[in-house]
Formats: C-alpha cells, structure tokens, sequence
C-alpha cells in the first residue's frame, strides 16, 4: 500500500507538533511546515520533513504548495490547516491594520493553500482538507473579537467549500477545539503589546482586573477543561482515516456545552452565559 501524505501547517509546537509526531509514528509520510526556518531545522533534526510555510506571505504559501507537490509526486492526500495566532483585546480597540494582519494568516492564506492544492486533489480523485478552527469558530467570548471573527470566517468558507465538494471525493472537515494545553496564550503577548492602547482604553479598568493578569500572570496549573493537544489528533486520525468523516469534530467539555447551548438558548440568554 502506498504511503499517504499530508501536508500539516503551524507544526513548531502545540497542535501541529503533535499531529505531525504522531502521524508520522502510524506511517504517514508528514511534511510538517513551519513560519521559521529554525523550527524546521529542529524538526529535520527529529527525521521529519519540514520546510517554511508562512501563511502571512503569498509567495510562501505558493512555494510551500509547489514543494508539497514536488515531494509526493503530485499526489498529497491531505492538508492539516492549524496555524493561527489571536490578538487579545475588546473588539472597539482592535485598529483596521490589525484585524487585516490576522485575516492574513488565519484566513487568507489557509484558503490560498488549500486552493493551490485542490487541483491535484481532484486530479488523483480523493483528498481530506482539515481545518483547526475552534470552540470560538461558532461561540463568542469577550476579549476574543479578533480570533472569533477569523474563526467565524474559517467555519463559513469551510461548510460552503464542503458543500461545493459534495458530489466529489475530497473530503472538507472541520476540528473545533476548546481549551488545549498551547503556547496561544503566550504568543498573543507581543500582538497584544503591537495593537492595543489599552492604557487609554474607555475600558481600561477591565483591561487592568481581567485581561491583564490572564495573559501575564504566571499559570499554575491548566485550565478546567483543559485537555493536551493529542485530543485534538485522536479527531484528526479520525478524519483522516474513516472512509466517511465527520464533517465536525468537538474536542473537550465545553466545546460540547458551547454547540448544545447554542441550539437551545435564545441570543440573549446565550450573550449572558458567554459574558460569565
């Protein structure tokens, strides 16, 4: 049987690393890009394929799509869509410049790709597109504006994309996480630092007794909820290897809470959970 092939983004740590170590553990043969060049580096050193994908840039996500392609013979059974980073904050601080900046590698770029690999997909007649979108891809909390929106927009292209592959062999699947055990948190520090004046914030105070402290304050110990990022693979295997997959798959507790309490609240009752 021949080797399968996947093509899986934002593999430095968290989701991604553990996607890529796993899959290639159960015979996958894993090109596992990331945004730097040094994190390649130390993923070639672990005898994984990696190279740069940076979905910010046009011309790498092009590159990276050629590479893919050059590597399998044309023939890349699936793409893993993970990388994406947020940028704390309330939605009437975020300036337009940032909420483009995040569009680009959360949205822009993870729909070039996939556009860029669907030809050789139709072509070999089969294919799993998978995207990592989030509890926060149907569900909003305050403070999240940015993510949320980007979120949101995944899920909308996605379930129309879906829909437009019906009547072919190439699989569109979203994975919704809730909390996972990643570094997002303390990534969003310097997007944080980069685009909101709090300090002159109309909301400042809740900047100062909410937002503040969960992103600087040392954390110790996980989240309620929180489960490792080998959750949100043990979906992806799923969706990769079922000969029907799902066309969503929850990962922990409050994904699950947040998907029934949308169906059965009304808005207003939902807004006032979510703000709790």
């Amino acid at each position: 049987m021949t080797q399968r092939s996947i093509l899986i983004t934002g593999c430095s740590s968290g989701i991604g690393l553990d996607a890529a170590r796993t899959l290639h553990a159960r015979g996958w043969r894993v090109l596992a890009t990331c945004r730097q060049a040094a994190d390649c580096e130390r993923l070639q050193q672990e005898g994984l394929e990696s190279f740069v994908l940076d979905y910010a840039s046009s011309e790498s996500v092009q590159a990276a799509a050629r590479q893919a392609l050059e590597l399998t013979g044309g023939k890349l059974d699936a793409l893993f869509n993970n990388g994406a980073y947020a940028i704390p904050g309330l939605v009437e601080d975020l300036p337009r410049n940032a909420l483009q900046t995040l569009f680009e590698t959360n949205v822009f770029g993870q729909f070039e790709l996939i556009n860029a690999l669907l030809p050789s997909m139709r072509s070999q007649g089969h294919g799993r597109i998978i995207n990592c979108s989030s509890v926060l891809g149907f569900a909003a909390l305050p403070f999240r504006g940015a993510y949320v929106a980007s979120k949101f927009a995944m899920e909308g292209l996605s379930d129309t994309l879906r829909i437009e592959m019906r009547h072919t062999p190439i699989h569109v699947v979203l994975i919704e996480p809730g909390p996972i055990g990643t570094n997002i948190r303390q990534n969003s520090i310097p997007h944080f630092e980069r685009w909101i004046n709090w300090q002159d914030s109309a909301r400042r105070a809740d900047y100062e007794s909410i937002l503040r402290p969960r992103l600087y304050e040392p954390k110790l110990k996980k989240d309620r909820f929180e489960l490792a990022p080998a959750a949100v693979t043990d979906k992806l295997i799923h969706a990769l290897e079922s000969t029907r997959p799902r066309p969503r798959y929850y990962v922990t507790t409050p994904t699950w809470i947040a998907g029934i309490l949308k169906r059965i609240l009304s808005t207003r009752w939902l807004d006032r959970v979510m703000s709790r």
